[in-house]
């Protein structure tokens, strides 16, 4: 029996849930599909700029693991630019960070604590 995955934390939903051609090419039809942690894997390293063991920690997984999913969400990207096929970003195996009350630590409300 497989060990249990770890949730992987992205710190919210994409804005956008996806991208289709201008034109879509006669040898491009058809999804391609990018998971959500590999959407969060991108943003963190490539637009926000951070390194690999930074990033995997912000993830809260290891920096192999973050390596493997940004490798695979970088391949799914270039596919579906070369091929000219519709991206959607959805699905995956993630945990959004806890809103509300229960969220304010230290330092985020009223008062001392």
């Amino acid at each position: 029996m497989p060990r249990p995955r770890k949730m992987r934390f992205v710190q919210g939903p994409p804005v956008v849930t996806g991208f289709i051609p201008n034109r879509l090419a006669p040898w491009g039809r058809g999804e391609i599909v990018l998971p959500i942690e590999g959407f969060e894997a991108i943003r963190l390293s490539d637009f926000e700029g951070l390194d690999q063991e930074t990033a995997a920690e912000r993830m809260n997984v290891s920096r192999q693991t973050f390596g493997r999913i940004l490798g695979e969400a970088r391949r799914i990207v270039a596919e579906a630019l070369v091929m000219g096929r519709v991206l959607r970003i959805e699905g995956g195996h993630f945990e959004l960070p806890p809103r509300g009350r229960r969220r304010r630590g230290r330092g985020w409300g009223r008062g001392p604590f």
